[in-house]
C-alpha cells in the first residue's frame, strides 16, 4: 500500500518549539497537533524553550534500517532519537524516528489505544534528547516515572504496563512478540 507523504510544522520564535513530522506509513492515523503539542510541552517541562525537533513516523522495516545502518541493530524497534545540537546552541534540535507500525501491532496485542503507545514512543524519545537514559534500574525507574507523569499531564494512558516491558528482557527485544 502506498502512502502520502505529510509534512506539518510550526514557525520557530524566540522562545518556541518547532516540531516538523514527516509521516511516511500507512499503519496508524496519527494526530499531529496532538504530536506536536505533546512533544512541546514535554521538552518545555525539562526548561526547553526554543528547539526544533524532526518527528519522522515510520514503518517496521524503515526503523529496521535505520537501527542496523546507526546502531547495529538488526531489529525494528520503537523509537530513535538523534541529537542534533550541542549543549551550548541556543536552539535544542533532534530527531525522532517512531514506528507507527510497532505502536499499531503493540497495542493491538496489549488490548491498548495505539494512539497512546506511539504518544509513549514519542515521549520516550524525547526524553533521550533531554539527557534521561534507561540503561540500569535506577535510570530505567527515572524514565519510567518522567514518562507516566508527562503522559499522564497529557491525559493519555502510559501503556509501558499494558504490554509487559517493565520484566522483559530489552536488550535486542529478545522475549518480546515485536513484530518482525
Amino acid at each position: 500500500m502506498e502512502t502520502d507523504r505529510i509534512s506539518t510544522s510550526t514557525m520557530l520564535a524566540p522562545t518556541e518549539i518547532e516540531v516538523e513530522i514527516s509521516d511516511n506509513q500507512s499503519h496508524l492515523a496519527a494526530d499531529h497537533g496532538l504530536l506536536r503539542g505533546l512533544t512541546s510541552r514535554t521538552l518545555a517541562a525539562y526548561g526547553i524553550e526554543r528547539a526544533s525537533i524532526s518527528l519522522a513516523l515510520v514503518d517496521d522495516a524503515t526503523i529496521r534500517s535505520i537501527n542496523a545502518r546507526h546502531l547495529g541493530h538488526d531489529w525494528p524497534t520503537d523509537v530513535i532519537s538523534f541529537s542534533l545540537s550541542d549543549t551550548d546552541d541556543p536552539i535544542f534540535s533532534g530527531e525522532l524516528v517512531v514506528s507507527a507500525e510497532m505502536a499499531a501491532a503493540t497495542a493491538r496485542d496489549a488490548g491498548a489505544d495505539p494512539r497512546a503507545e506511539l504518544a509513549l514512543y514519542v515521549v520516550h524519545g524525547l526524553l533521550h534528547l533531554c539527557g534521561l537514559d534507561d540503561q540500569d534500574p535506577e535510570t530505567e525507574a527515572e524514565m519510567r516515572r518522567s514518562e507516566e507523569r508527562i503522559l499522564a499531564s497529557e491525559g493519555l494512558i502510559n501503556t509501558f504496563p499494558l504490554v509487559g516491558l517493565e520484566s522483559a528482557d530489552l536488550e535486542g527485544r529478545e522475549g518480546l512478540n515485536w513484530p518482525r
